[in-house]
């Protein structure tokens, strides 16, 4: 187990350092950002965002209608994660603490890029973890694809001869998107709490 957890750590780290790298150099399609010196908040990305329709932790369909004139903030990962996933949870979640009264205007998404596992039951034991306002989406493989090509995810299973256990190499960017629906900022992994519940405070 300390040798595939330890695998799983420096291939994500490899993975990021590589996209990462293509945000930086803009070299992304449809994307070209900066980053402010000292933070860990990337700053104007067009062209990421758009419809979508999933399936959200009880069963419910959730469109992006259904967000017109909220905040949201977007983290694509899997339940089964052991590591960065819990991890931006955690932050996702004392940012929505941080922000009291202002989180009503506020929903987290936790969109899955394992469809095949995180079925609505699973997303809403994973989500009930952490803060109650977390809404996690599943659907199917199509939709989830379609979302994740429109916000510029990559996700890839790793090869293992068991179809129950595997883990899936995925970005880890948190998206802060507009009450329009249009894309304000992208956090990256491990930006602090802090950091994520003040530049959401600025759009409210």
């Amino acid at each position: 187990m300390n040798k595939i957890f330890a695998f799983c750590i420096a291939f994500f780290l490899l993975a990021s350092a590589v996209v990462i790298g293509f945000w930086f150099t803009g070299n992304l399609p449809g994307i070209g950002q900066e980053k402010s010196e000292g933070s860990s908040v990337l700053v104007g990305v067009p062209q990421i965002g758009g419809p979508f329709s999933l399936v959200n932790h009880k069963g419910e369909t959730v469109t992006d209608e259904d967000l017109e004139g909220k905040l949201f903030l977007v983290f694509f990962g899997f339940t089964n994660c052991p590591d960065v996933c819990p991890t931006e949870m955690q932050t996702i979640s004392v940012a929505m603490q941080e922000l009291g009264d202002d989180a009503k205007e506020v929903v987290p998404l936790f969109v899955t890029v394992d469809p095949a596992r995180d079925t609505p039951e699973i997303l809403a034991s994973f989500v009930s973890a952490f803060h109650p306002a977390i809404v996690g989406l599943t659907g199917s493989e199509e939709s989830i694809n379609d979302m994740k090509k429109k916000y510029r995810v990559y996700s890839q299973k790793q090869d293992n001869d068991d179809p129950d256990y595997y883990l899936v190499d995925h970005t880890s960017f948190t998206y802060l998107m507009g009450r329009d629906g249009d894309l304000i900022t992208v956090f990256s992994f491990g930006v602090p709490a802090e950091e994520m519940a003040s530049k959401v405070r600025e759009q409210l």
